[in-house]
């Protein structure tokens, strides 16, 4: 067999002798775990809101990402890593936070090698982001904290959020490529807890999905919301300027990009800014 046929296998053997010098982490370890090592944006951020001093010893290297990460700040003065399974293994964690669709290759990994991975679900409503900030908090032994958390996040969540009627002003997201979120989103649900009618729905889209800027000017929108852009071209974002939107007079740039990505108390920053847009609105109709 050709030394390259083998190279797969001869690495997974290295990682494992690796893995077994340094004791690799189990379910029945510490309850509470004292080394916690995050690959995954959303758990990132949460870990960091509520990990206990020293706790958590490294982040994937998108928490520090201004443009991704609504805690880029806290980041930057912890470890990151880039979601190898060797450089976990080097870590020693005793628990692993990961998303479902997170390096998948490197999950399975270290499963297979006996260490604690805890995965969390993309989360599409404000309901769920409560339950993954409730569950981390009991993974990381700091429910209480996380409790406290909560509490202002739904007293702040009930004085915000209100329900579409038949008056609400006709929105959608609009997104590179001219993807539009769907009411079952997360960014779907945040228009909706605003008062906004999501234009996605009425073209059945619930999901998200490609509207082409064509319909989009025969949906006639009241409002039309895109993200601030990066620097540079790219040819994803290119519809997003095009001049039909610009002279509109109902393109709106959301200024609260990376809150709406993660289930985070910022979401909250994003639905402030949704009901202001909308209030705006009425005050002008």
């Amino acid at each position: 067999m050709p030394i390259s046929d083998r190279l797969p296998s001869l690495a997974a053997l290295a990682l494992i002798g690796v893995a077994s010098l340094t004791g690799p982490a189990s379910p029945g370890r510490a309850e509470t775990p004292d080394r916690v090592v995050s690959l995954n944006l959303c758990t990132d951020q949460m870990a960091m809101l509520l990990a206990a001093p020293g706790q958590l010893v490294s982040v994937s290297q998108l928490a520090s990402d201004p443009r991704s990460s609504a805690y880029a700040e806290m980041a930057r003065d912890l470890p990151h890593n880039r979601g190898s399974a060797e450089e976990i293994v080097l870590i020693d964690p005793d628990l692993v936070l990961a998303g479902t669709w997170t390096t998948r290759a490197t999950v399975q990994m270290l499963e297979r090698l006996g260490y604690r991975v805890e995965i969390f679900s993309p989360v599409t409503t404000l309901d769920e982001a409560r339950a993954n900030i409730a569950r981390m908090g009991a993974l990381l032994g700091r429910a209480e904290q996380a409790d406290a958390l909560l509490q202002d996040f739904d007293a702040r969540r009930a004085a915000l959020e209100t329900t579409p009627d038949a008056n609400s002003p006709r929105a959608l997201i609009y997104q590179a490529r001219g993807y539009v979120a769907g009411a079952n989103s997360l960014s779907g649900n945040l228009l909706t807890a605003a008062g906004l009618t999501n234009i996605a729905t009425e073209r059945g889209l619930d999901f998200g999905g490609a509207m082409p800027l064509e319909a989009l000017v025969m949906a006639d929108p009241d409002l039309i919301l895109i993200g601030a852009p990066y620097g540079g071209h790219a040819n994803a974002t290119e519809l997003l300027s095009h001049p039909a939107l610009a002279k509109s007079g109902k393109l709106h740039i959301l200024p609260e990009g990376a809150p709406m990505t993660c289930e985070t108390p910022r979401l909250l920053d994003a639905l402030e800014s949704l009901v202001s847009l909308r209030q705006t609105w009425e005050t002008t109709q």
